[in-house]
């Protein structure tokens, strides 16, 4: 058992998880399609926010299966970020607390009402979630380049 994964399966939020790279590529392809989605002006911001937030979502679970891993029960969401900030938190703490708190945010966009996210933090998300993207990207083929397809 990795020692960053250690509380959150003792908790069972978390169970084993044997993924490969055909999985790994097809949560690449949701975040890729996130992203040029959450980039469309013509969606609300409340919108574009959900949709770059998922894209963040995603790259943070193919992270999570790399390490072999995935989470379980409710609040799977919170859970994967953060199991991001187990597997280092100096390198991912920040970005996790981030985007937990985005998740708050598009929770009551997507289940209380419209208007919780405004236009700058849509794109500032976006461009958050493009950068994580490309580190998730990078994390996985340098510590799991069995995953990456050629």
């Amino acid at each position: 058992m990795k020692r960053h994964s250690a509380r959150l399966l003792r908790e069972g939020r978390i169970r084993p998880h044997r993924t490969n790279p055909a999985e790994i590529a097809d949560l690449f392809a949701v975040v890729e399609r996130d992203l040029t989605d959450a980039a469309i002006e013509a969606l609300s911001s409340d919108r574009r926010f959900a949709t770059s937030y998922n894209a963040a979502l995603q790259a943070a679970t193919a992270m999570m299966y790399a390490e072999g891993y995935r989470t379980t029960g409710v609040g799977h969401h919170r859970t994967t970020f953060e199991f991001l900030k187990a597997v280092s938190v100096s390198e991912f703490g920040d970005l996790a607390d981030y985007f937990d708190d985005c998740r708050r945010k598009r929770n009551r966009a997507d289940y209380v009402g419209v208007g919780y996210a405004s236009d700058t933090e849509a794109r500032h998300l976006l461009v958050e979630a493009r950068k994580f993207a490309e580190i998730a990207r990078t994390w996985v083929r340098e510590r799991h380049p069995e995953l990456t397809l050629v």
